[in-house]
């Protein structure tokens, strides 16, 4: 999961209800709508009444999420979860955006144009002892712009599949480039002024002749493009060119021989821009693979030959490259080395699809002393869902743990248990599906602005943030697919808005206006982003990466279930790319994603830049590799694709602890069953341990038990069918298929080995021979599969749009001692973090200040345990300004820890807090030494009025948000607040 940042939002809120909340220390709920708007989907319904939180972000954004797009962009709902989002989706830079890591370059706009960097040599923390991250930071080599352009914000004028279009306009001067993932090439258009190129430092010009520029700065080598009947002027660290249009090309990594040799190409690719770009999939089910087709669009300048593009693969692209021939330049990113192809127009790749089950078979405790203990363990389940928190997330966790109760109870025939199960799966998701007026808890909204489908109540930023979409309704739709086979009919009424979760987490048809293409997947990285803006300097991020292909499986198993080919497959795509993408960068099964200098085989988390062994929550290793294999199920045997990638993570997880994992020991087991299953059951046995949340003891023993018979996954043999897989054990190959239809089918597998299964059924032949399940099965199946649809031009209607959100309300400030009487004549607007808990005009001596811990819960918006500080006695007049702070943090060498500050005032020292700025939490990294977390740029959220002060107080509370670390806070001069006052 995502943790989310929280920004406060700057809207100015109502303010007496507000405040009478605050100082009469009541607690707030979201009122419900005073009127309400359902809209019917099938038997189900969603609200597009605002009945939680909406997307925060800066003023602008929360007006109008479209604030900093253009006129003439598409109609389309605005991208979200992208590595480029941060120019849309405003949060922390209101006028600009975080970093753009779209490999091989990064870029950062600012007023005079947009920044270009390359970065070869990761900047690595930590040791493979703990946490420790690598990013291959932004470090700006050049701008590219107009002369003298200053524009007050950058938009987005355009987007496709995986190019983004800032716009820059001053009113007289404009600048429009094209920037995309494995473009090495970025396109610019000029009005107003000549094009600008303002570099780092003293270049190395290697080349200067009409129409281009060769250059090295920073380390990196250019090439910049104009028309052929024009020139680049230089002026010391500047160049100069009286064109409309111009290029900058960054060459690979290559020698100056090498590069000289690749000028004629860059220069053809820089004088045919690339216009467009589109990735189009098959399901080759035969054999068991897609096929994925990536096509640039590119239009020439006037004159000009289109002679293709330059396109970088990713190293989960060139592994299963089928056309083109990369010439021997690579180029540096943060997932291992990027291929190279000149003169292409696209490329296509052929990535295996190892398929998903509804569950591993129960060929080891079908019977005898396994069956035994397996039914032992099941009896002790007096609840299937266990459900801990009542948001979508853990509501998905609980239909997790429920749907794996079901499969299990149902291979043994214990169908009263596993009718229970079923029942209270569709009490859930029915109550979720279905939307009355009033209603604000266990309901789904749509909301037209941002074009999304928001649960409620959310959690980790999936509603004010729309962060993890993809991870919390995967559950959903695993669930909804369990029960399709089992109960048709609700699959019936309900599939509707089971389909519209999957629009809006990873929307498959082009043709949906209501939804975004494929929010969460990033179509050319070939893997989800979780965050909804992605505005940090690393980029984008993702840490749950198995949650993600929870979502595709799940997508997978619904689409069969139903007979929609068109989502099975969408979802086949999504598990396939994605399956090929996490081994390489989430467990670097080839060994050459991560620098040398990093010493983790895996990550936690992977950024736009870069990669970290940790987690947005602990710093447990065991949840840090854990967080990437959950939840455990027939969806996740991707996993297992290389049982030596997974035999060598489980060890070096113990080589970290120093021992076995002392948390989470259920899922690490059930991992490391993928590669060494006699090890894993043996680790099992007569062991106490705590479940996992989202986890029960009978599956972990039915999971690990079977494997154990099973073997490894069998990789050399591949099926015809999207559910079913083969297994290599000491007794050879077992062969295992799922019919979740109603109508029986023959799975044929590469080898020739056919297994007939009837319907609702999952049968295993070979080395172990097993048939359980007793589901009717949904309709009947489509064999042939269906391509990815066609775009058109003409939209579908938009459901009503829905109204603004409520104002959020503050949260009561906790009391605090006063200090004596601050302030009088001698007033001092900026005051410093004295010594116990006053606010002082003078800084004194710093001292370290250590906070109390968030106690792992998500603290945003609410104090807890705050360090205080106050000043009392205050009269002066106020300015109209804003507060200002400079706070000294620091997080120590403990990652996911935050730090959040609220400034109250109370204008007359009456005991009236007349007005409440809570300022959106700051991120401190995993590095020791202070950390300045500012008031400037930074969102805030409002109640009340500012007023001259008579007499008054001010008081400032500082304290830890996220994480079971303690922060810590320097006082006297290093940290202060300036007041809006004279």
């Amino acid at each position: 999961m995502t943790f989310t940042n929280d920004p406060a939002r700057r809207r100015r809120t109502a303010r007496v209800a507000a405040l009478a909340l605050l100082v009469g220390g009541a607690t707030a709920a979201t009122a419900p709508p005073a009127t309400a708007d359902v809209v019917d989907v099938g038997a189900g319904s969603y609200t597009t009444d605002a009945v939680g939180p909406a997307p925060q972000g800066c003023d602008a954004v929360e007006a109008d999420p479209r604030a900093f797009v253009t006129d003439d962009a598409p109609p389309t709902p605005l991208p979200t979860n992208d590595w480029w989002t941060s120019l849309a989706y405003k949060v922390f830079d209101c006028s600009f955006s975080a970093p753009l890591h779209a490999h091989p370059a990064s870029y950062l706009p600012s007023a005079g144009g947009l920044g270009i960097s390359y970065t070869t040599q990761a900047t690595v923390s930590g040791n493979g002892s703990g946490v420790s991250e690598y990013h291959y930071e932004y470090a700006e080599d050049l701008r590219a712009g107009v002369v003298g352009l200053d524009a007050p914000h950058v938009a987005v004028a355009g987007w496709t599949d995986w190019t983004v279009t800032p716009a820059w306009d001053d009113g007289v001067r404009s600048l429009r480039a094209t920037i995309g993932h494995g473009l090495p090439v970025a396109w610019f258009r000029a009005t107003g002024g000549d094009a600008l190129l303002t570099l780092n430092g003293s270049p190395d010009v290697w080349l200067d002749e009409p129409g281009r520029v060769g250059l090295t700065v920073g380390g990196a080598d250019y090439l910049a493009v104009v028309p052929e009947d024009v020139s680049w002027t230089r002026s010391g660290t500047s160049f100069t060119a009286p064109a409309k249009r111009f290029a900058v090309a960054l060459l690979p990594d290559v020698g100056s021989g090498a590069r000289d040799g690749l000028v004629a190409a860059y220069t053809d690719a820089a004088r045919s821009p690339v216009t467009g770009t589109r990735a189009d999939y098959t399901y080759d089910a035969a054999a068991s693979q897609v096929l994925t087709t990536y096509r640039f669009e590119t239009t020439p300048w006037p004159g000009a030959d289109d002679g293709g593009t330059v396109a970088a693969l990713y190293p989960h692209q060139s592994a299963y490259l089928t056309s083109g021939d990369p010439d021997g330049a690579t180029y540096t990113s943060p997932r291992g080395d990027m291929a190279v192809l000149t003169g292409v127009s696209r490329f296509t790749t052929a990535t295996p699809y190892g398929g998903v089950l509804p569950e591993i078979p129960a060929v080891a405790t079908a019977t005898g002393a396994g069956r035994d203990r397996l039914e032992a363990l099941l009896d002790e389940i007096d609840d299937p869902l266990d459900q801990r928190e009542a948001d979508t997330y853990w509501t998905g966790k609980a239909l997790g743990r429920a749907t794996r109760i079901v499969e299990i109870a149902d291979q043994l025939g214990r169908t009263a248990q596993r009718d229970a199960a079923l029942a209270a799966v569709r009490d859930v998701l029915t109550d979720w599906f279905t939307a009355t007026p009033g209603t604000t808890e266990q309901v789904f909204a749509y909301d037209a602005d941002w074009g999304t489908l928001v649960g409620h109540a959310g959690s980790y930023g999936s509603d004010t943030e729309l962060n993890d979409h993809h991870f919390h309704y995967g559950y959903f739709v695993a669930a909804a697919a369990t029960l399709a086979r089992f109960d048709p009919q609700w699959a019936a009424d309900y599939g509707p808005m089971v389909d519209l979760l999957i629009r809006d987490a990873d929307g498959y048809d082009r043709d949906d206006d209501r939804f975004p293409y494929l929010r969460d997947f990033d179509v050319y990285a070939g893997h989800d982003w979780a965050s909804g803006h992605g505005a940090f300097a690393a980029g984008n991020n993702q840490e749950s990466s198995s949650e993600g292909m929870n979502f595709a499986g799940a997508v997978v198993q619904w689409g069969e279930a139903t007979g929609d080919t068109a989502v099975r497959d969408a979802g086949v795509y999504l598990y396939a790319t994605q399956a090929a993408a996490i081994q390489r960068y989430w467990f670097d099964v080839d060994g050459t994603a991560y620098p040398e200098e990093f010493e983790h085989p895996v990550v936690g988390m992977v950024w736009g830049d870069g990669g970290a062994y940790s987690t947005w929550f602990t710093a447990e290793p065991e949840k840090i590799q854990g967080i990437n294999t959950l939840p455990i199920t027939g969806s996740h045997l991707y996993l297992g694709t290389s049982p030596e990638t997974v035999r060598s993570s489980y060890a070096h997880l113990e080589s970290v602890l120093g021992g076995p994992p002392t948390v989470w020991q259920d899922i690490l087991w059930s991992y490391l069953a993928l590669g060494d299953a006699p090890r894993a059951l043996d680790l099992l046995d007569g062991r106490s341990y705590t479940p996992e949340e989202g986890e029960s003891r009978a599956h972990t023993y039915h999971w690990v038990t079977n494997l154990a018979a099973l073997g490894t996954l069998a990789t050399q043999v591949h099926a015809d069918h999207p559910l079913a897989a083969a297994f290599d054990g000491d007794d050879g190959l077992t062969y295992v298929a799922a019919n979740v239809t109603s109508a029986p089918v023959t799975v044929t597998f590469s080898d020739g080995t056919a297994v007939d299964v009837p319907a609702g059924r999952t049968v295993a032949v070979g080395a172990h021979e097993w048939s359980g399940g007793g589901a009717p099965g949904g309709p009947t199946p489509s064999p042939d599969p269906t391509p990815s649809p066609d775009p058109t031009d003409e939209p579908t209607d938009d459901p009503d749009p829905s109204p603004d959100p409520s104002a959020p309300v503050c949260p009561t400030p906790s009391p605090d001692p006063s200090p004596d009487p601050t302030g009088g004549p001698g007033f001092a607007a900026e005051l410093f973090l004295g010594p116990d808990g006053a606010l002082t005009g003078g800084g004194g001596g710093d001292r370290r200040i250590e906070l109390a811990s968030a106690e792992g819960r998500n603290r945003d918006g609410t104090p807890h345990l705050p360090a205080t500080f106050t000043a009392t006695g205050l009269t002066a007049s106020y300015t109209g300004a804003d507060t200002a702070f400079s706070l000294a943090v620091d997080g120590g060498s403990t990652v996911g820890l935050a730090v959040q500050t609220r400034v109250s005032y109370d204008l007359t020292g009456d005991g009236t807090v007349d007005r409440v700025e809570t300022y959106a939490y700051f991120a401190t990294d995993p590095v020791p030494g202070d950390e300045a977390y500012t008031a400037q740029g930074r969102p805030v959220t409002t109640a009340g009025d500012l007023g001259d002060l008579d007499g008054g107080t001010v008081r400032v509370e500082v304290w830890s948000v996220l994480g079971s670390g303690t922060p810590s806070l320097t006082g006297g001069a290093s940290s202060s607040v300036t007041l809006p006052f004279e």
